[in-house]
């Protein structure tokens, strides 16, 4: 008992841990008799012997060292240490035996606690891949990385090959299954992957639009038994139906699916029920669809199934059930934070940089866009309904701006009233218009810009710039970040030719707005009238990269390319144009006239000839044409088109002059003379027509030939009389009078010629007649009149130019975006 020690309260329980054996310190080593001797003597190689230090509690139990020497030491309470030899046994070091110690060792022995002397280990056992198991693995795991690489693939848009994914994936599985068979395996089939296989593939059959193969897939897991929870495909399979329009089998499909789904599942049952309601809807019985919609807002109610509801009474007609369904409609919980949230409302920074990185973040976007997709459809609702739950289309608009005012979407009540503004402009109420606009000019900043801008539109459309002027800058003051109120104050500008000030406009709108098709539009226009070619061209290529099948950008790139002097690339954006407006009878007159330049002639008329199928009234493409076989010697085939000209412009005499020359080009001298006496009748005065008389007459022997002599040198004379009125006046009013006393018939002999787009001929068309032509044998002087053919055979093609879809002189009307106005 002399070794044991009672523990008292006031002991210190840490008291002994720094104790530690008087062997071990060498600072009284000066000191110690047995050390000195030792170290004088060999008394130190001997065996320790069993002795007593002054100041210790060893009493005579020895020590063991892992090298079993015995040395006397207790532990600081009197304890026996747990490998102290008792009795002459060794008693084993349990404690320690783990990391590699044992009190057996004897002298001698080294210390190897992880047993490196035993050599490296031995090698793993090689994988014997040739068993059938380990076959089957390694199917399994094939199977199931098709099944993922057909997943990714349809993620991606590669859809056919995830389909060939999935039918691999598929002959895989079966093989699979053949092998668990042939083995005697058959109770450990995977059923989890055969079910996956199927369900993927019936996935892609259906992505690839084959909906008999996919139902087939579908119908294989819903009738095996084994399968747990597959009566829900049928969803699957009545989407199937849905696309196939096959309604009736679609609404039988999701009502077996309704039956299997128990009701813990709500929103699955909820969109079930909702896709039943739409099938309804498609099959015109809006009675059983309202049944299915109401059910669905009185359960868990939705924006999208409110509006479907408002659909279906506003086709039965109900105006009650339309306003309350309206209601029910703006007190849809959105279950979205308010904006509020997201913005920092204290100067810490740890709860800003939260704020930051939240507030952009893709739940902050679901939240925008279901924001978003409420307001659209409460505004098309509103401007559905209006006109019908009231007497008045007003009236009923205010309803609706009145419950939208009561409700969480206040600020669409501005949007409303915009909206009725331009309602009224659609059915061409334009005084009501204006008035429901100028009621917003002491409302708030975005919403006065907002009218503002459309009263702008408004009287820039009626041609009151000076109006459009005001309300353009009314709107730039209260929001001067508007991009459509800059494109209207530059268009103001532009009509007063100011170019320069207009494209810093237009500049100042894409800085606000860098999508802004209007503006870089217009900007490309102003630089191009401007002469600035290459700045217009690089404006109207990025508004292509834009707008990918604009014709009127791509027009313009022609034309840009025509103007520098580039007609191969200006074919080539004509070409494109074709291909989004391949009836367009100006593009393709357009191209006939520049494959006329590069002197590619069939190419011309094929496109001249497309240009007059389409719109046969361009006088140009018909003189084109009618010139074009009078070149090739088809002169009957040049009057058709020569007469609908004589039809398009009956008082136009160079028309029915032509066709009487072809006439006589083509040997029926008959019908030429018929054809000059009806133009003498119309045109008495016409000198030329009378010359053709005398000729005519006087080859086919004819009694009337002396009088049309004598009216020849009558109506000479009286050409005389007006040409030295003429030289006596001005000249510029000099030359109108000549054009309007001669006519056109001038133009054909060459003596004058006419400034009109529509009625000039290329001077190649005038050449002298051949030798050979038979009412020439006679002498011109015998006639005392001198003669002029005006089609000779070696005439050329007029060069005609085609009217642009777009044309810069009418900027006002047709290069201003027509979408200022909001939807």
């Amino acid at each position: 008992m002399e070794n044991v020690h009672l523990a008292v309260e006031e002991d210190d329980l840490y008291s002994g841990y720094n104790d530690y054996n008087p062997t071990f310190d060498s600072e009284e080593l000066e000191n110690d008799v047995g050390f000195q001797q030792a170290v004088r003597t060999s008394h130190g190689r001997r065996p320790p012997m069993t002795a007593k230090f002054p100041g210790t509690a060893i009493g005579g139990r020895p020590l063991v060292s892992s090298f079993g020497s015995r040395i006397p030491m207790a532990s600081s309470m009197g304890r026996p240490m747990t490998g102290a030899v008792q009795d002459g046994a060794a008693r084993p070091m349990t404690a320690v035996r783990a990391a590699g110690y044992s009190s057996s060792l004897m002298r001698g022995s080294t210390f190897d606690p992880l047993g490196q002397s035993k050599g490296p280990a031995p090698p793993l056992e090689a994988k014997n891949e040739d068993t059938a198991e380990e076959k089957i693995k390694i199917l399994e795991k094939k199977v199931n990385d098709l099944i993922e690489e057909s997943c990714i693939a349809q993620s991606i848009g590669a859809l056919q090959l995830a389909l060939e994914k999935a039918k691999e994936a598929g002959r895989k599985e079966r093989a699979l299954i053949r092998q668990r068979e042939a083995s005697g395996n058959t109770e450990h089939i995977n059923l989890d992957l055969t079910y996956s296989v199927l369900l993927n593939l019936a996935n892609q059959y259906a992505n690839n639009e084959m909906y008999p193969e996919a139902l087939n897939s579908y119908h294989v897991i819903v009738k095996n038994k084994m399968f747990t929870n597959a009566g829900r495909l049928k969803v699957n399979m009545a989407n199937i139906y849905f696309k196939q329009k096959n309604y009736p089998k679609a609404i039988k499909f999701y009502r077996m699916a309704l039956d299997q789904i128990s009701n813990n599942h709500k929103e699955l049952r909820i969109k079930i029920m909702q896709n039943i309601g739409v099938v309804f809807v498609r099959l015109g019985q809006y009675s059983d669809a309202i049944t299915s919609f109401e059910h669905i807002m009185a359960e868990s109610p939705n924006i999208k199934t409110g509006f479907n509801l408002i659909l279906c009474y506003y086709a039965i007609g109900d105006r009650e059930r339309m306003k309350k369904a309206f209601q029910k409609l703006i007190s849809v919980p959105l279950g979205i934070d308010d904006e509020d949230k997201y913005i920092p409302a204290s100067d810490d920074p740890s709860s800003n940089m939260v704020i930051e990185a939240i507030k952009n973040d893709k739940l902050h976007q679901m939240e925008r866009d279901l924001k978003v997709l409420a307001e659209k459809y409460i505004m098309t609702a509103a401007k559905l309904i209006a006109p019908a739950i009231e007497t008045s289309f007003a009236s009923g608009f205010d309803w609706c701006v009145d419950m939208v005012k009561c409700s969480q979407y206040v600020e669409l009540a501005n949007d409303l009233e915009i909206n009725k503004a331009i309602t009224y402009l659609r059915q061409k109420d334009f005084n009501q218009a204006v008035e429901t606009l100028k009621t917003f000019e002491k409302k708030d900043s975005r919403v006065k810009s907002a009218a503002a801008t459309n009263l702008s539109f408004l009287y820039f459309l009626e041609k009151d710039y000076d109006q459009a002027d005001r309300y353009a800058d009314l709107a730039m003051n209260a929001d001067r970040y508007n991009p459509a109120a800059l494109i209207n104050k530059g268009n103001t500008v532009f009509v007063k030719k100011d170019y320069e000030k207009a494209a810093e406009f237009y500049k100042e709108a894409l800085r606000n707005d860098s999508s802004c098709t209007e503006a870089l539009y217009n900007l490309g226009l102003s630089y191009k009238i401007m002469n600035r070619l290459e700045e217009g061209l690089d404006c109207f290529l990025k508004l292509h990269s834009i707008l990918r099948n604009s014709a009127e950008v791509m027009y313009q790139l022609a034309h840009l390319y025509e103007q520098l002097g580039d007609p191969q690339q200006a074919i080539e954006w004509l070409m494109q144009v074709i291909g989004v407006t391949p009836t367009d009878p100006h593009v393709l007159a357009k191209l006939g006239k520049l494959h006329d330049d590069e002197g590619d002639k069939s190419q011309a008329f094929q496109y001249y000839s497309e240009s007059f199928r389409y719109f046969p009234s361009n006088i140009d493409v018909i003189e084109w044409l009618g010139a074009y076989y009078i070149e090739t010697q088809f002169c009957e085939k040049a009057i058709q088109y020569f007469e609908r000209a004589t039809l398009i412009q009956p008082n136009f005499v160079k028309w029915q002059l032509i066709v009487a020359s072809c006439y006589r080009r083509s040997g029926n001298y008959q019908k030429a003379l018929e054809t000059y006496k009806e133009i003498h009748r119309r045109f008495p005065e016409n000198v030329e027509c009378l010359r053709f008389l005398v000729r005519l007459s006087t080859d086919m022997g004819l009694k009337e030939v002396q009088e049309y002599a004598t009216k020849l040198k009558k109506a000479e004379k009286m050409k005389e009389i007006r040409e030295q009125r003429v030289k006596s006046g001005r000249e510029n009013s000099a030359r109108g009078r000549r054009e309007g006393s001669t006519g056109s018939a001038g133009e054909y002999s060459g003596h004058s010629s006419s400034s009109s787009k529509g009625e000039r001929l290329s001077a190649k068309m005038r050449s002298l007649p051949g030798s050979n032509e038979p009412y020439e044998a006679s002498n011109p002087k015998e006639l005392d009149a001198s003669y002029v053919d005006p089609l000779g055979p070696q005439m050329d093609r007029p060069k005609t130019g085609a009217k642009k879809p777009v044309d810069d002189d009418d900027f006002a009307d047709e290069d201003l975006g027509d979408d200022l106005l909001p939807e």
